[in-house]
């Protein structure tokens, strides 16, 4: 039986892996949830599932928390803070790590995951996007497993014959090829784009996700973070990572041979499919999810992304090709620009131009430890705050 630990049990992923979890209780046990400020989710999943132990992100969040699991009845240690992030991440009680935390809030916990040698389930690809190699050289040295969850991630390692340790051109791959659903407005004129409202980018046409991501499958800035993703994942280089916009989300990636084969991998949109491929991996177990009816499908297009569009995308390429801190500044300013325009202090299109003067005024570095990339990132950020209040002020 796995023990698990869900780091940011409440959102999207969190809430569909305990889905799989519960269909399955005779192969796994939940040793701590975490979450930073839904107490009431948190605590009606502790009631269910019952954790030894829960994580939220404050004392407050602790307190109440703890009232609540006393009149449940529910005898659930309480902790908060990063620290207890990383306590419960890297335990001896816990064999699996669910890595669902948002943003870059979720590296430390993560990467402490990692060097303790756990069997990593990566959901936050902002983790392994802002430390790269210094992640990478974690999962190696402690003997740590590494499953992607991303569908697009989880899909390729679907395709690919051996363990992704391996360099693609020993695996005779041509190209790895992330398929994108190009969000709601592939099809809006450009020029309209200025005028996007929060409410418009967060209603993905085919997932259900949280409302930062939603916005950076609009701008496919969630696309170009997994190319970097991909990079350090499956040590392909930037020119062997190509994407694909397929608006119909059936195929979640595909892996081109130099054979002239192109393996894909299909399912229904639904994220429960891969967290129950790397929860029993190698093994399969059900998932909730029906089939693809391929009877039912009319048609599957593809087209090549159109920077003009999409210039967060092309900000990620960008990004992987200058190496070092640069992805680490290119996570920090979007996630200040998301939560900006979220907040409706920019407009949709100022999120490329934020990020953009971000990345040509800050120099990036080479990553010499966690310490200097936390700050490389604070850096980022204080540099995007700057220019939000420069251009639209206070």
């Amino acid at each position: 039986m796995q023990s698990i630990t869900i780091l940011g049990a409440t959102g999207s992923i969190g809430l569909s892996t305990l889905d799989v979890l519960a269909r399955h209780a005779d192969r796994y046990r939940v040793y701590a949830l975490t979450a930073y400020h839904r107490i009431d989710a948190l605590a009606e999943q502790c009631l269910r599932f019952r954790p030894e132990v829960a994580v939220v992100g404050t004392a407050d969040g602790a307190k109440r928390l703890g009232y609540l699991l006393d009149q449940a009845g529910v005898n659930t240690s309480v902790e908060y803070g990063e620290k207890a992030l990383e306590a419960v991440a890297s335990a001896s009680e816990c064999d699996t790590v669910m890595a669902a935390i948002v943003g870059s809030a979720g590296l430390a916990p993560t990467l402490a995951a990692a060097r303790a040698g756990k069997k990593v389930l990566l959901a936050n690809k902002e983790a392994l996007v802002m430390s790269g190699q210094l992640f990478m050289d974690a999962v190696n040295s402690s003997g740590a497993t590494l499953l992607p969850i991303d569908s697009e991630h989880n899909a390729i390692f679907q395709c690919l014959p051996h363990s992704y340790q391996r360099k693609p051109s020993e695996w005779g791959v041509a190209k790895i090829l992330l398929t994108a659903s190009g969000g709601p407005f592939l099809n809006r004129a450009v020029e309209s784009l200025e005028n996007v409202t929060p409410e418009e980018a967060v209603a993905h046409p085919n997932w259900v996700m949280g409302r930062k991501i939603s916005v950076d499958s609009a701008t496919m800035m969630n696309k170009g973070l997994e190319v970097i993703e991909a990079h350090w994942l499956f040590g392909a280089e930037a020119n062997q990572i190509d994407v694909i916009i397929h608006p119909q989300s059936t195929i979640h990636s595909m892996v081109s041979y130099l054979d002239g084969s192109v393996l894909a991998q299909l399912g229904n949109p639904d994220m429960r499919i891969p967290i129950a491929h790397a929860l029993a991996y190698p093994d399969r177990i059900a998932s909730g999810v029906s089939a693809v009816d391929l009877a039912q499908i009319t048609q599957l297009t593809f087209q090549r992304p159109d920077f003009d569009r999409f210039p967060c995308l092309k900000l990620a390429y960008e990004a992987l090709l200058a190496g070092g801190t640069a992805p680490a500044i290119l996570n920090a300013a979007n996630e200040v620009a998301v939560q900006a325009f979220l907040d409706r202090r920019i407009s949709f299109r100022a999120i490329d131009a934020l990020i953009s003067s971000v990345m040509d005024t800050l120099p990036h570095t080479d990553i010499k430890g966690l310490d200097a990339l936390l700050e490389q990132d604070s850096q980022a950020r204080r540099a995007a705050q700057s220019y939000i209040q420069s251009t639209v002020g206070a």
